[in-house]
């Protein structure tokens, strides 16, 4: 079930950092009822809150918070002083009540920071960790306000609030047409830029054709008579007296004819190539 709830806080995280550009290390307001049932719980405040969050945090603590745990009445003066402790290793956050006689609670404190103007917007991304159910009912209705609380010794983060949610899915959509009209506008100019290819490549065919019809038509070299390669004949021995000699016989008169135009065109070939080449 950790796991579970683990992996469900992240995912919600991932969506206000992709909607409200919530960034680390994460703003996290304190009230001073979570501070002091965490100390009842032995729990580690900041440790948690990274856990639950996936992230760095920054624990702030705003001016009244910190006078009601001053003022607040406890049997147990070491408890009180570990409230006290806790809170001063949280970055002071003023609120512009410091003025005031009393301190005001934390309702009427958070909610003057966090959305001081009334515009319904979470301007400087805080997240607000409180155990005052009218504080979180009231944050709920400002978009994009990550809310935490204890539940019997266990950090629980709440689900987006409705007004966050729309305002999310407003962006999805936004982006969503955007990505449709870019992708029009792509698919027009690669369709341009795909024409202007064909026409370039239909210039350099006729081109080409041009080319080739300029180009004479190289003739036909006219061969000579067929006969045996001369290189591959064996040569005939000739005794002293002319007589022809080997278990062959003298080649006929009309082969002898052959081979010996063959040679003839061969040399006349390899002049005309040698007087080309000059």
């Amino acid at each position: 079930m950790r796991g579970k709830r683990s992996k469900q806080y992240r995912k919600l995280m991932h969506q206000y950092a992709l909607a409200f550009n919530f960034r680390e290390p994460y703003q996290v307001l304190l009230d001073a009822a979570i501070i002091q049932d965490t100390t009842r719980f032995k729990m580690d405040l900041a440790h948690l809150l990274s856990r639950t969050l996936h992230g760095e945090v920054k624990p702030m603590i705003t001016e009244c918070c910190i006078r009601q745990l001053y003022i607040s009445t406890t049997e147990d003066r070491a408890e009180k002083n570990s409230w006290i402790e806790t809170a001063k290793r949280c970055e002071r956050r003023r609120c512009g009540h410091a003025e005031l006689e009393m301190p005001l609670g934390a309702e009427e404190c958070i909610m003057s920071v966090v959305d001081g103007k009334g515009t319904g917007s979470n301007k400087h991304r805080y997240i607000v960790a409180c155990q005052d159910a009218a504080l979180r009912a009231k944050l709920r209705k400002v978009a994009g306000v990550p809310l935490v609380y204890v539940q019997r010794s266990v950090m629980v983060m709440e689900p987006m609030a409705q007004k966050s949610e729309e305002i999310k899915e407003g962006l999805e959509v936004e982006k969503i047409r955007a990505g449709v009209k870019r992708g029009k506008a792509g698919g027009e100019k690669r369709k341009r830029e795909g024409s202007e290819d064909v026409e370039e490549r239909e210039e350099v065919r006729d081109a080409q054709g041009a080319a080739n019809a300029e180009d004479p038509i190289k003739k036909k070299r006219k061969r000579g008579p067929k006969a045996p390669n001369p290189l591959s004949v064996k040569k005939a021995k000739r005794e002293d007296d002319g007589k022809v000699q080997g278990s062959r016989t003298a080649m006929p008169d009309r082969i002898e004819k052959q081979i010996r135009a063959a040679r003839d065109e061969a040399k006349r070939e390899k002049a005309q190539k040698a007087i080309k080449a000059a």
